[in-house]
């Protein structure tokens, strides 16, 4: 479903979250342009094939925002834009002419979702996607993270934003009531970190909590050519594991008991990826299996 049909965004965001959200958008049907420094974006120097995914469909233009002409470009096309997507700090956007107020003043129906650090006053705060895990409990070793939580999380979160800001402004375009003043919605990374941190602090995820290592059927084991990651935690698919490493559960507590931790391990270690692959089709068990390198 195209739910962004007719919206233009705008964007001068750089790096990974805005692009993201970016991306995003323009699949659900938004027409998107974006303008870069004359540098271009740091992405496509880093990692080239990522800028080419996240700007597929996307019109880029080249502007030099620290000068008057580059201003006038960026002015030009915000007259004819519905939400304006920025990443900088507020201070940046300042001396571009582009805080809010500013912003506002000369194009009043234009909406604005800005993506920060983190949010209010602390806007200005250095800060990565790393640190805002760290703040929130999801860097608990010396291994980096899987993948980056807090920028991917806070696309999520800008692109959300901006189906607000288009169903503030679908009156415009319906004809119904007054036409809508544009409004401004900050998205803050660190806040996407701790929503995404959420099960961590509710103990969920922790070594005692059942999806954290506790729960004999929800664990990562080791295997004979790899790894096998384990989610029987449903009472159902648990009973069938338990089955099939011939584990005998005689309540509910017995899948947070170490001697059954242990006999599913035991049993899992002598099977190679492609057994256990093929035990969990047959016997209806999430299990998936992960080849050594």
């Amino acid at each position: 479903m195209n739910s962004l049909n007719g919206i233009r965004i705008l964007s001068l965001a750089l790096n990974l979250p805005g692009p993201a959200a970016l991306m995003r958008c323009r699949r659900m049907g938004a027409a998107c342009t974006k303008i870069e420094p004359p540098q271009g974006d740091p992405m496509g120097l880093y990692n080239p094939q990522a800028y080419r995914e996240l700007h597929e469909g996307v019109k880029i233009l080249t502007a030099d925002l620290k000068t008057a002409k580059g201003r006038e470009l960026l002015h030009k096309h915000l007259a004819n834009t519905d939400v304006l997507l920025t990443s900088f700090r507020p201070s940046a956007l300042a001396k571009f002419g582009l805080a809010w107020d500013d912003l506002h003043a000369r194009h009043p129906m234009l909406c604005q979702v800005a993506i920060v650090g983190a949010p209010g006053d602390r806007a200005e705060e250095p800060g990565h996607d790393l640190t805002y895990l760290a703040q929130h409990g999801l860097v608990p070793a010396l291994e980096l993270p899987a993948t980056l939580f807090a920028d991917m999380g806070g696309s999520l979160m800008a692109s959300e934003a901006v189906l607000q800001a288009a169903l503030h402004l679908s009156s415009r375009y319906s004809g119904e009531g007054e036409t809508p003043r544009g409004i401004c919605i900050e998205v803050a990374l660190s806040e996407a970190a701790a929503y995404l941190g959420l099960p961590r602090h509710w103990g969920l995820t922790l070594e005692t909590g059942a999806v954290g290592g506790a729960h004999a059927g929800y664990r990562v084991y080791a295997c004979k050519d790899g790894r096998a990651a384990v989610a029987a935690l449903e009472p159902h698919f648990a009973a069938a594991l338990c089955t099939l490493a011939g584990v005998s559960v005689s309540d509910r507590n017995a899948m947070f008991a170490p001697s059954t931790r242990e006999a599913i391990a035991a049993f899992i270690a002598e099977r190679t990826c492609d057994e256990l692959d093929r035990l969990a089709a047959q016997n209806d068990i999430p299990l998936h299996t992960i080849r050594a390198a």
